[in-house]
């Protein structure tokens, strides 16, 4: 058996053992990454920790640090009351209003997990505290991100159109721009309805707590079933000096973010500890509110990625589908490979190995480029929302009051549907018509 057949089953038995043995993913795969480092591969320590995402651990624990400081002084719950009065007092529009925040967010220019990074935690505040789904509301954020993610002045979209322009490939800006954003605002509207969206108030509400009455379950003044609202309590209302400076610290790191293009981990961390310096007792509470296990499992498993990703397995399977006869099926076999592996490593990078693979059968004609790059874009980022992927992660370690398992579940069994089911369907509207 080869090495890289060898390091695939280990990833398949460290799913299941997580799976049956109810043990951190990512305990595993750093054990998973020493063992197949050093007796398959013959890596060094320093090999397998060149695998280890620091970036991505500073930006988990700087965001999720910085929004804890924020939930400890009341600040998240002063922006829930304010966005409600934003539109109007309908809880129902919030989600889509996340969704377009993300999107343009990405269109200017942020790249996807910084947009991630900004726009999360106060949804999914706001979902806590309206008993939105969790689900909905971060597949709403990262759906968003990507569908605005593919302009032609976007980070993304100007990678992937120089990638075109290098390898020679015809190329059309709009066509990748629009195809994104029409998948993933489809992808939006189905989660919508299956999550509950068509169930949360569509009349204006007041802008207080919407609480469920689980003991009798009876109607509430909006007219649905075990929901009533509650005037706003005075100290959730009221800017204090720790909100205001809070509230600074987020658009610092917006700015930062955006017109700087800091990272957004190293940013939130030095904001949370400046805000920590003035209001020491918020501080304490928040660091212990950092989501650490979820730390633990994306940097476990994205160490052993990394390793894969040393040993050539991504390159073996990547080099495996180009080698088939049939440029169709060829195709199809390339948007599950970029799907499947986004969802464990940069979308990006990937886009970046696949499209050269498929030169030489683009070459020939039969498959049309625009329409294959097109999907291949697609397949690799639509499924970000997995707890593996960087944006998946952050909706998770930002989700508060949430079973975190149950979650992390939810997210990877939705990140599954999608890289099964997005794939197929692009294929069959993008490439088989022959677009391009």
């Amino acid at each position: 058996m080869s090495d890289e057949l060898i390091s695939i089953l280990v990833l398949v038995v460290v799913f299941v053992i997580a799976t049956t043995r109810s043990i951190n993913m990512g305990a595993l795969s750093f054990a998973a990454a020493f063992g197949v480092g050093e007796l398959v591969a013959d890596f060094s320590a320093d090999h397998i920790f060149a695998g280890f995402p620091g970036d991505l651990f500073v930006v988990l624990v700087g965001v999720t640090y910085l929004f804890a400081l924020a939930r400890a002084n009341g600040t998240t719950d002063w922006l829930v009351h304010a966005s409600i009065r934003l539109v109007g007092g309908r809880v129902a529009l919030i989600p889509w209003v996340m969704f377009a925040i993300s999107g343009v967010l990405t269109a200017i220019g942020a790249v996807s997990p910084a947009a991630v990074a900004i726009v999360a935690p106060l949804a999914l505040s706001f979902a806590a505290r309206y008993h939105i789904s969790p689900l909905l509301m971060g597949a709403m954020v990262v759906h968003g991100a990507q569908g605005g993610g593919f302009s032609p002045i976007s980070i993304y979209g100007s990678i992937v159109n120089g990638i075109v322009d290098r390898e020679k490939l015809p190329g059309n800006e709009v066509t990748l721009f629009l195809a994104s954003l029409v998948v993933n605002l489809i992808i939006a509207a189905v989660v919508f309805v299956v999550c509950g969206g068509l169930k949360l108030p569509r009349t204006a509400v007041a802008a207080g707590e919407i609480r469920q009455d689980k003991k009798d379950g009876k109607e509430g003044e909006d007219g649905e079933e075990g929901a009533a609202v509650d005037a706003p309590a005075d100290t959730e209302s009221r800017l204090t000096p720790a909100r205001i400076a809070t509230l600074a610290a987020l658009v610092a790191l917006v700015v930062a973010v955006l017109a700087f293009d800091l990272d957004a981990g190293l940013t939130s961390i030095t904001l949370a500890v400046a805000l920590s310096v003035f209001w020491p007792d918020h501080g304490k509470k928040a660091v212990n509110e950092v989501t650490w296990p979820t730390v633990l499992l994306i940097c476990g498993v994205l160490t052993y990625v990394g390793v894969l990703d040393e040993m050539g397995t991504i390159d073996y399977a990547g080099k495996a589908v180009s080698d088939i006869g049939i440029p169709l099926l060829a195709a199809l076999l390339l948007c599950y490979i970029g799907g499947i592996v986004s969802a464990f490593a940069s979308s990006v990078g990937i886009m970046g190995a696949l499209i050269p693979l498929a030169v030489p059968f683009l070459a020939q004609g039969d498959i049309g480029a625009v329409g294959m790059i097109a999907a291949l874009a697609v397949s690799a980022t639509v499924v970000d929302v997995s707890p593996f992927s960087t944006n998946g992660a952050l909706v998770l370690a930002n989700a508060p009051d949430v079973d975190r398992d149950r979650f992390f579940r939810q997210l990877m069994v939705y990140g599954g549907i999608m890289v099964v089911a997005v794939p197929p369907v692009v294929w069959l509207t993008m490439v088989v018509p022959g677009l391009g």
